[in-house]
Parts: structure tokens; C-alpha cells; sequence
């Protein structure tokens, strides 16, 4: 029997070429935007899982509250001895490590040198992860001083023909290790990122033995049968028992496959991150998918009349409705295979785009039992979901009244197939609104004003002998004696970017029940000037000052917080003890425009910093760069010309908005596509079934124009009435994503006008090309029949 349904259902698709190509291509256009999301997303969820054991393990935040507005607020970075602390007095915690990340050191072995990322890492990094091997012993080879863990991916490239295990390699241009044990590499599906490890104790300073300071990651193992809640019970107060009773501070902790995709926390709790965007993108791949067998239903409700006879004559002669109901959905089936296959080879085509566009490493791995069990799943879904309403409409029809040519459907599926139509560029336009916000949203980030100034302003990281205390201020002057030099200054973050929080301020007369919380930075001379930061009052900090080495600049919320309109001259007490306040900054954005901006202090630590700030003059990026490489040479011989633009790091902040903003616009472009195929359809088959009413109206003296516009606004006023459908429901979501971010450029109304016009544009374009042709028929090759 089923072969009998494929033979027929393969005879009527061929029948029928225009509405099997319409429906074959839709479908394909449809399965193949769910099947590339459907990799996107599956990719996205296993962030982690890899992980033996990856269930007891859990990354630190820490949760504190601010005594005076009750806001909670949750960070990432915890203090240095947060981890000694956890292992020693959390009984429900089996190894606890932290780690110094966003480290990029240069790596020799012989004359091969590169920079490489990597981790300082304390004794138990691999008791909390256990990752998998290939030689030697990570766990023992991390305790010792003088060895490291690398990866296989660095030993294949600096042993490639030896064994690595007692070989030795040069970090930083300065200590030689020993490898100690090689890993295999970790999947793309992970957070962390490395490629070698070394002893914490290798780079460990005073200042990351202090509770006051938060610059590190913390990551824990649990016991077997003990729980999340519990060990976040234990160590409820250790904050309040290493520092002071008022202590906020609360420690709490994220299962390490959540880390990934829950990033976003509101009064404590996890509300969002990464997940959203998968969220989003599902809903997005839902809605491609419906689009498409939405044509198909159309198209089918709107032939039914031509396969009436059919369903007649099959009816006398004993066929069951569920024979027909089989009949129809085996159609819709084969149409799907059909689709299937141009779906899975423009998969093939569009993935390494794809991959390149949001930095993944998808593939099609035919081999999967997974990859086939979706491709089936996703198969019979839309074959069943696209055919199932035509299959139970045709399949009800009444013999007697076919076969007496008395068959009338009634207003039942030409309201059927309007509300599908509207429902179709309901979604269509729902997108096309979400394409424009997202434009504007990225526009409004790449320009607004910051405070501070990212453009022409290169960075360079001080490493090997320039940095070194000694040597950094002759770099930095010798750096600004260059022509296209404006200014330099040393910093120990990326100004648009800083990490590091502190609650160690205080200051005469401060609430011991306030949180001085604040964000943190170590600088070195004229770097409001580099910055081109608006002072309020005071001065920059000034090389070789003795009285700025126990000196602060804040900005204008560190004032606040403090209750001083002229803190100018204060005295506050922060990581270099207590000192003056020299001068106070316009509030500038730290990071990025998700966060509202938070009080600041800088602090006039030239010798630990990390990077060189370069403003050029206006034009002359290439000769600054150009002496750069000359005078890096100079001082630096060892290490390769090394330099990033701050506006890229800028724009990296927003790497994910960028990716939505690519998924959007493709699959908005997609979405109009597919529904304009399916309005094509319609139209075409509405104007074959209207071909006499049309030669009778040219009769009678109707012109080709108001022919055109009967076709038409039929079509029209089911788009207007989508426009007034998805209007509100694309404000409601997009005011839900702009609430994201602290500064947003908001809704505005043009986008919805926009998006109405566009839309009804290529639908009018769609529609016409359809009634014109029937409109310029010879109105006699139409009555020539009657």
C-alpha cells in the first residue's frame, strides 16, 4: 500500500511542476535555515558536557548588597585567597583551584617562538577538571615549580617529530620549564582556553594575597551525594570571617555547563545570556520552518477543487478516508524528501560561511546516529505538519455532491488559507522589525559617545624587557618622541573592558553598613590625557611625581558614592594606603553598554601594568605604526611587533550582538523569500482561477490597471492586517532585548512604518507580476471555451 501512495503521490508532484517547484523550494529554503540552526543550537547547549564529572562542577561568583538602594549585584572575578579559604572551612567542596586567565605569553622552543594563551593555575586545577590525557602526569607535573602542562596542539607544534614529555620550553622570554604531562586538545565546545599551565606560585604577588582585590577566577569540585545548596550554605560567611563582620559578600555558585549560556545576573539570579539567543534563534528556526509548509497548505487548500474528482471517484469505488487521508500525507511526505535533499546540500554549501561568520566549528557528520534521527525527525514533521490540513479537508469531501458537480466549499478554506497568509508575513514582518532594531542598536554601539576616546588609539602588550619597571617609562617616553605619536600611557587593563573590582575604599566618615564596592584599575602617567577623558576638576596623573604614587583619581559615581561634590583634595584610603584624591573624570563606560557605569578609581601603579596605550595623530596610523615596530625592536628585540586597535576590542564586547545581528538579517532576507513563494502560488492559481471573470470584465471594459488591483487588494489588506498583528508583539520582544542593555537607542515608530512598506512593497511586486499577466490576456483566448 505504501508503495501504491509513493507511486501516485510521485505522479501528481510531477503533474503539477509550478506547485511542486513552488512547494520543493520553500520547504527546502525552510528545513535547510532549521537544520543550520538546529547545528548552531545543539553546539551552543554542549558548552562544557564534555567534561567528566562536569555535574560537581561549579564556577565562583560572588553576590553582594548594597545597604543603602537593596540592589544585588553578581560578579565573576573573586580575590586570591577565596580558594584557600573555600578548601579549608567548605566540607561539601572536594578541590577548589583558581586561575590567572586572559594571560598571552610568548612561548620559544629553540627559534620557534609564538604567543600562546594560557593559565597560572593553583595545585588542584586538575582535580577540578579532569581532563583527558595523552602523556604524563598533569596533576603531579602542576605541582612542581619548574614544570608545565601543554596541550597536544602546542606540542605537535614546537616537538613535532619528539617526544615532549622532559623537553623544555621558555616562558615569557624569561624561565625555562620542563614538560611535565600533555593533554589532549579540549573540543570548541569549551570554556576554557589554554595551551599550557604552569604553578600558580610562578607569578604569585602580594597584592593577589588581599581580599580587597578581585582579579581572578575560582572554580570547585563538589563531593559525591552532596549538593549545590549545601556547599553554598557552608560558605554562606566567609567573607564576614576573613574580612569584616558588615562583609555583603556572598559566595555562590554556577554549575560549569551553565557558564556558558547564563552569563546575565539580576538581583542574584541567573535571568539570561547566551541562552536567550539560542531561545531566540529556535523560535526563529520554528518560524522559517511554519512558513514554508504554511505555502504548502495554502497551495493545496487552494487547489482542492482539482483534485476533487480524484477524491471522489476514489471514495466510490470503497476507499476509506484514512486511505486518503494516507494518499495525501505520503504527497507531502515525498515533497519533504524532495526538499530534504536541497536543504542538506545547501547545509553543505552555506557551512563554511557559517562557521567563518560566528567562529564555530560545525560540520555534518553523516556518521551520527543523532544527525540522522534529527534529519528524520525534522523529515516527517514538516511532512506531516504541511500536509496535514489538506490531507483531512480533501479527504472529507462527499462523493454524491462531487460527482453531481454540486460541490461547494463554502467560505470555510478561503478563510482557512487568509488567516495562514496573514499569519505568514505576520512572522515576516515580526523579523523584518527585529532586522532594523538590531541595525540600529549596533549602529548606536559603534557610535555613541563613550567618555573616552577608542579612536587611534593602539595598544601594545608590555611584555620581555619592556615590562620591566626600569625599562617601561624609557619605552613610553621614547614611544611618545615619535612624530605621529599624540600621547602614550601604560595601563594594567584595556580601559573599555576592566575587569577588576575592590572593596577595599573607604574614607573618613564612611557608613561602615555602606557597599564601597568599585572598579579598579592600576595606571601609569598622562593617561586621561591619552584617553582623552574630560576632567571635572583636578589633574592626570604626572610621570616621575613622588606624590602621585599615594594619590587616586575617581570618577564622577565614585563621588557620588562618597557624598563629596569637591572630593578634590580628600583624603581616601585605597590599595596604596591612604592618600589624596588629585582629580575627579567625567563618568566614562569601563565595559560594555549592557552595564551601567559603576565607581572607579584609578591608582598610580605604573610598574604593574600591562599594556601601552598609543593615541596617534589624526591620519597618521601608518608611520605611528611604522616607528612603533621600530622602536619595539629596539628595546624589545626578543619578542615580535605585537599591537591591537581599542576599537576592535570595543566592538568584540559585542561579538554576540554582532552574531544575532548576521542571523537576523539572513534569515529575515530567508522568511520574505519563503512567504513571497507561497504568495506567488496563490496568486498565480487565484488568477487561472479567475481567468473568465477576467475576460468578461476586459469585455465589458475594464482596464488592465483595475484589473491588477482587484487581483491585488486582496493580498494587500491581509499583509496590512499583519502589520497591525505583529506590531505589537515584535515591540513587546525587542523592548525585552533592548532592556539588556543599561543604554539603548530604543524603539522607534519609522521602524514599523518601514517594515510595512517594505513588506508590502515586494508582496504588491510579488502579486502583480502574477495579475498583469492575467490582466494583458487576450479576453477571446479566455471566453473561447464558453
Amino acid at each position: 500500500m505504501l508503495h501504491s501512495y509513493f507511486t501516485t503521490a510521485r505522479r501528481n508532484l510531477a503533474k503539477n511542476k509550478l506547485y511542486t517547484g513552488i512547494n520543493v523550494f520553500g520547504l527546502a529554503l525552510g528545513m535547510a535555515c532549521a537544520l543550520l540552526i538546529g547545528l548552531w543550537v545543539k553546539d551552543e547547549l554542549s558548552y562544557n558536557r564534555f567534561l567528566p564529572g562536569a555535574s560537581d562542577v561549579y564556577f565562583v561568583r560572588t553576590n553582594s548588597t548594597n545597604h543603602s538602594t537593596g540592589e544585588i549585584g553578581t560578579g565573576e572575578v573573586t580575590p586570591g585567597p577565596l580558594q584557600d579559604a573555600i578548601s579549608k572551612d567548605v566540607p561539601e567542596v572536594a578541590a577548589a583551584t583558581k586561575i590567572n586567565p586572559w594571560l598571552e605569553l610568548l612561548v620559544k622552543v629553540g627559534e620557534k617562538s609564538a604567543k600562546e594563551k594560557g593559565y597560572y593555575a593553583t595545585d588542584d586545577f586538575f582535580a577540578v577538571f579532569d581532563l583527558p590525557v595523552l602523556k604524563g602526569n598533569p596533576r603531579i607535573a602542576l605541582a612542581q615549580k619548574n614544570q608545565v602542562v601543554i596541550t597536544q596542539k602546542l606540542a605537535d607544534k614546537y616537538f613535532p617529530d619528539t617526544d615532549p614529555l622532559g623537553k623544555t620550553l621558555q616562558l615569557n622570554n624569561e624561565k625555562f620549564y620542563v614538560v611535565g604531562a600533555v593533554l589532549r586538545d579540549l573540543p570548541s565546545n569549551s570554556t576554557l582556553r589554554f595551551g599550557w599551565v604552569v604553578n600558580w606560585k610562578e607569578q604569585e604577588q602580594p597584592w593577589q594575597k588581599t581580599w580587597g582585590n578581585s582579579s581572578f577566577l575560582t572554580y570547585l569540585k563538589l563531593r559525591p551525594n552532596t549538593s549545590r545548596a549545601q556547599a553554598e550554605q557552608s560558605m554562606e560567611d566567609i567573607y564576614r570571617r576573613y574580612t569584616d563582620k558588615d562583609n555583603t559578600t556572598v559566595p555562590i555558585l554556577q554549575a560549569i555547563t551553565d557558564v556558558y549560556l547564563y552569563g546575565d545576573y539580576k538581583m542574584g539570579k541567573p535571568v539570561g545570556g547566551r541562552i536567550e539567543y539560542v531561545r531566540v534563534f529556535s523560535v526563529v528556526a520554528a518560524f522559517l520552518l511554519l512558513i514554508a509548509c504554511i505555502n504548502f497548505m495554502n497551495l493545496a487548500t487552494a487547489r482542492s477543487a482539482t483534485r476533487a474528482k480524484e477524491v471522489g471517484v476514489r471514495k466510490v469505488v470503497g476507499a476509506f478516508r484514512s486511505s486518503l487521508i494516507g494518499q495525501f500525507l505520503s504527497e507531502s511526505i515525498l515533497t519533504s524528501v524532495l526538499a530534504l535533499a536541497l536543504a542538506l546540500a545547501a547545509v553543505w554549501l552555506a557551512l563554511p560561511t557559517f562557521n567563518e561568520l560566528f567562529g564555530k566549528h560545525l560540520v555534518l557528520d553523516f556518521t551520527s546516529p543523532e544527525l540522522w534521527g534529527g534529519i528524520l525527525a525534522l523529515t516527517l514533521l514538516t511532512g506531516l505538519l504541511a500536509g496535514s490540513y489538506p490531507a483531512l479537508f480533501l479527504s472529507a469531501l462527499k462523493p454524491i455532491k462531487i460527482l453531481k458537480g454540486k460541490l461547494q466549499f463554502g467560505n470555510g478554506p478561503a478563510l482557512f488559507r487568509r488567516i495562514l497568509v496573514t499569519f505568514q508575513f505576520s512572522l515576516s514582518i515580526f523579523l523584518i522589525v527585529g532586522m532594523l532594531t538590531v541595525s540600529k542598536q549596533m549602529q548606536y554601539l559603534r557610535t555613541t559617545n563613550l567618555g573616552l576616546d577608542r579612536e587611534n588609539v593602539i595598544y601594545l602588550p608590555l611584555e620581555g624587557n619592556v615590562s620591566k619597571p626600569e625599562k617601561m617609562e624609557a619605552f613610553r617616553q621614547e614611544v611618545m618622541r615619535q612624530p605621529a605619536v599624540a600621547s602614550a600611557s601604560v595601563t594594567g587593563m584595556l580601559p573599555v573592558n576592566i575587569q577588576s573590582t575592590s572593596g577595599d575604599l573607604t574614607w573618613p566618615g564612611k557608613d561602615p553598613n555602606l557597599d564601597a564596592s568599585v572598579t579598579a584599575m592600576t595606571v601609569g602617567a598622562d593617561f586621561v590625557r591619552t584617553m582623552n577623558i574630560q576632567l571635572v576638576d583636578g589633574r592626570d596623573f604626572r610621570a616621575g611625581s613622588a606624590a602621585d604614587s599615594s594619590a587616586y583619581l575617581i570618577n564622577e559615581a565614585t563621588a557620588r558614592l562618597m557624598g563629596e561634590e569637591n572630593p578634590v583634595g580628600k583624603q581616601i584610603k585605597f590599595w596604596k594606603g591612604t592618600g589624596a584624591v588629585i582629580g575627579v573624570m567625567k563618568d566614562f563606560h569601563m565595559s560594555s553598554l549592557h552595564q551601567a557605569i559603576t565607581p572607579l578609581v584609578l591608582t598610580y601603579i605604573p610598574e604593574n601594568s600591562g599594556y601601552l596605550l598609543v593615541k596617534t595623530k589624526k591620519g597618521q596610523t601608518e608611520q605611528a605604526l611604522a616607528a612603533l615596530k621600530t622602536v619595539a625592536g629596539d628595546f624589545n628585540p626578543e619578542y615580535p611587533f605585537n599591537y591591537h586597535f581599542l576599537d576592535e576590542e570595543y566592538e568584540g564586547l559585542y561579538r554576540s550582538e554582532q552574531q544575532v545581528h548576521t542571523l537576523v538579517n539572513y534569515f529575515g532576507v530567508l522568511a520574505i523569500l519563503i512567504s513571497c513563494l507561497g504568495l506567488f502560488g496563490l496568486a498565480a492559481f487565484t488568477a487561472e482561477q479567475r481567468t473568465k471573470e477576467i475576460g468578461v470584465r476586459k469585455v465589458l471594459g475594464a482596464s488592465a490597471s483595475s484589473i491588477v488591483g482587484l487581483l491585488s487588494s486582496d493580498f494587500l489588506k491581509l499583509i496590512l492586517i499583519a502589520l497591525v498583528v505583529a506590531s505589537p508583539l515584535a515591540w513587546w520582544a525587542l523592548s525585552s532585548w533592548l532592556g539588556t542593555f543599561a543604554y539603548s537607542t530604543g524603539l522607534s515608530w519609522w521602524i514599523f512604518a518601514v517594515s510595512g512598506v517594505v513588506t508590502t512593497s515586494i508582496a504588491l511586486l510579488t502579486v502583480s507580476s502574477q495579475a498583469i499577466k492575467a490582466a494583458w490576456v487576450n479576453p477571446v483566448s479566455s471566453l473561447r471555451s464558453e
